[in-house]
Order: structure tokens, then sequence, then C-alpha cells
């Protein structure tokens, strides 16, 4: 990658420009990780990195801490920071305190939400549909375009800040990381099934159903994602485990 396309603009001011790079070098280790740039597993080198992003070892640190917050590097004693792993416990926590938060957003969503959100949630389920209708086998769709754009909406329509703080900047980045190879379009279709029982909910104005729909979508969006990480587990050891890019 060419130096001068990842180091970051400095800011004139001392104390701002440590802010801001920090901010700047959250987001793109962020994207580096959902991306697949530093692998799941690797360690995290501060000096290759700063020198690759042309920043102090101050801001880096900001930005690995956040990381570290937002469970999605780790630091483990005598061994310095690593990129997560994605494991079935991970998953199952995940998913357990999802379908918890993700119920309530869309209780509260069924109550508050304006007609004019409710038909753009609705013509994301209709481009979703779309999607899947024109997808090729394959293609990768954990919480992809449409399927995040449903749960984003819901969440930002709950009105709750912390659901959506908790939901959009922390768990849903954490699936990204779920991503696997034995996803299939009858599985997506299910889950676009799930989604319409939802919207209906919503557009009854029954929020004891949409927080119901919502809960067995999850539940049952976890159990596949869990039947997927085996199938793919036991795809790398068949084919003699997983290859891991050593660059930090």
């Amino acid at each position: 990658m060419d130096g001068s396309e990842t180091r970051l603009t400095p800011v004139s001011d001392a104390a701002e420009a440590s802010q801001t790079l920090a901010e700047q070098l959250f987001h793109r280790l962020t994207d580096a990780i959902l991306q697949g740039e530093l692998p799941l597993g690797s360690k995290i080198s501060e000096p290759a990195l700063a020198q690759r992003y042309g920043v102090s070892r101050g801001p880096l640190r900001e930005a690995l801490h956040r990381l570290q917050e937002r469970h999605l590097i780790t630091r483990v004693p005598n061994q310095g920071p690593r990129v997560v792993e994605a494991t079935a416990e991970m998953l199952q926590s995940i998913y357990g305190v999802r379908e918890v938060l993700e119920g309530l957003a869309a209780r509260e969503a069924a109550r508050s939400m304006s007609a004019e959100d409710i038909e753009a949630l609705a013509e994301g389920v209709r481009r979703h549909e779309a999607e899947i209708a024109g997808l090729q086998p394959g293609v990768h769709n954990a919480l992809g375009a449409a399927d995040r754009d449903f749960h984003f909406r819901i969440a930002r329509a709950s009105g709750n800040p912390l659901l959506i703080e908790y939901l959009c900047n922390q768990f849903y980045p954490l699936l990204r990381l779920y991503r696997s190879r034995s996803d299939s379009i009858a599985l997506r279709t299910r889950a676009l099934v799930e989604h319409k029982r939802i919207l209906d909910a919503i557009q009854d104005r029954d929020p004891e159903l949409a927080e119901i729909m919502m809960r067995r979508h999850i539940r049952s969006a976890g159990e596949r994602r869990a039947e997927a990480m085996a199938f793919a587990s036991v795809d790398q050891q068949t084919r003699g485990g997983p290859r891991r890019r050593s660059r930090a």
C-alpha cells in the first residue's frame, strides 16, 4: 500500500490534532479489521502501524484503546494487542445481548416511528428482496447493505441514545467479523421473511408483537450464524487450516 495514501491529515492545533488523528485512525483501523487487512487473531505492531499511517504513538494508542473498548482487539499479558478471534463463545454472547436490545428497539420503534420512516423501512425491505433476487451464490451478506439498513433504521427509531450507541456503534461492527462462506441465498431469504413480519408488526403499531418478532429473528439468526461458523471451521480443517497473513 502506498504510504502517501495511508498517512492521516494533520491539524494545526496540537491537542485538536491528537484527538482528530486518533478519531481518524480508529475508523481506519476498524475498516482494516472488518475488511480483513488486519487478519483475525493477528498480532498488532504499534511501531509498524505508526509508520504505516504516519502518526505518533499517542494517537495510535488512543485509537487502539477505543478498538479494545469495542471488542475489536484484545490485550493478552506479555503478548501485546491482537485482533480478536471470531469464536463461537463470543458469537453466543453477542447474539444473546443483541436479542434483548433489538427487541426493545423494535418495541419502541413500533410506538414512535413516523409514517415516513415506516415507509422508508418498507422500501428498504423491498430493496433487500430485490438484492436477494439478484445475488449469486457465495456472495457475503452478513449485515449487508439492505439488511444493515433495516436494523439501523429500527435502532435509530427507538429514540434511545444508549440503544443506538450499543447497537449501531458496537454490536453491528462486531457482527461483520462473522461473515461466513457457508451463507446461502435460502438462509438470506428466510431472514427477509422474518424482516417482513417485524415490519408488519411495526406498521400495525403493535409494540409487543414487534418485540416478539424481532427477538425470534435475532435468535434464529444467531443459530444460523453459529451453524455456518461451525461448518466453515470443519471446512478449514479439512482443507488444512486457514492461512493467515502476518501483515501488521
